[in-house]
């Protein structure tokens, strides 16, 4: 196995099959049809991961921003209980539209709540850790952008996802390794002892991970590079502009020193193919990834020693 290979095989881990893909689609187009069912909700827009293809497995849930009329909604968007109005207005059509019980259109939401900016869809037992869920997201389209619901705060802020969705795309146009790349990067920062969110691997890399002549080389390059930002006070903000730090608990210290020995490891893994030693490339690179790299196979090369035939010794014979 060479290391190329070994990559090759650590994206198949990593990536959605393609069946978990579509039933994720499925759903999201279920949603889609039911909310279209309302006329005062013009439009449909995907967010999130799988709108973006920087979905890794397992897909838990999947995005959506429901767009109101204006005209019809003229007592959202201000501050007061408009929030929480547009959340529980959005919950209640999820329910008449799709609940388990008497859904008109289908019968697949065991429950829709309604938290911070979304409405939660929970399509499985709300108590299982790994239930798959639509979040629901109530939307006026303002400025050149998005005016979404903050319930915490009883207040409409802007947003703007579908810039990420374009910068994204334009990334994977000009490299067509960005997405399954980030695709690897969100799968490190999951194993990482400290926490970070999938979407600060995912800027992080919008800003950090060059088009390289192979993966390896620009992994290893993004490992560098984002080290260095947040060892220099850099932070990891919404690349809109639009709403602040993604991760306000960030320990931007400690992804720092996660992110440097990832690039030490890597530079190591590099510096080892150029030595015409594959096996240990792979074996560094098992160390920056984790157990889902997969392992080097055979025995190396390189540690490989020839046996010579015992030199003769012509000793006197009594």
């Amino acid at each position: 196995m060479d290391v190329s290979s070994a990559f090759e095989d650590f994206r198949n881990a990593v990536d959605a099959s393609p069946d978990d893909v579509s039933e994720a689609r499925c759903r999201r187009d279920l949603f889609r049809d039911a909310l279209l069912a309302y006329g005062d909700i013009i439009e449909i827009v995907p967010s999130g991961a799988i709108a973006r293809g920087t979905h890794k497995h397992p897909i838990h849930d999947v995005d959506l921003i429901a767009i109101y009329r204006d005209d019809d909604h003229t007592d959202w968007g201000q501050p007061g209980t408009s929030a929480d109005d547009a959340l529980g207005e959005t919950g209640s059509r999820i329910n008449e539209q799709l609940g388990m019980t008497n859904g008109l259109l289908d019968q697949q939401v065991r429950l829709a709540s309604p938290r911070n900016h979304a409405v939660k869809c929970f399509l499985d037992d709300p108590d299982d850790p790994g239930a798959f869920t639509v979040d629901v997201v109530p939307a006026f389209r303002r400025d050149g952008m998005l005016l979404i619901p903050q319930s915490a705060t009883a207040t409409w802020i802007p947003s703007n996802p579908e810039y990420l969705i374009e910068q994204v795309a334009k990334r994977h146009a000009e490299w067509d390794k960005f997405a399954s790349s980030v695709r690897m990067l969100k799968a490190w920062g999951a194993g990482q002892h400290t926490k970070i969110k999938s979407l600060v691997m995912e800027v992080l890399a919008l800003e950090h991970l060059p088009a390289a002549s192979n993966r390896p080389t620009a992994i290893a390059q993004f490992f560098s590079s984002a080290a260095w930002h947040l060892e220099n006070g850099g932070t990891v903000e919404d690349p809109a502009k639009v709403c602040g730090e993604i991760q306000a608990d960030l320990d931007s210290d400690a992804v720092a020193d996660l992110l440097r020995l990832a690039a030490d490891t890597a530079t190591r893994a590099l510096q080892a193919v150029r030595s015409n030693d594959p096996h240990r490339a792979i074996s560094l690179w098992g160390e920056v990834f984790g157990p889902e790299f997969p392992a080097p196979t055979g025995q190396n090369p390189a540690a490989a020693v020839v046996a010579t035939p015992r030199p003769v010794k012509d000793t006197p014979q009594g």
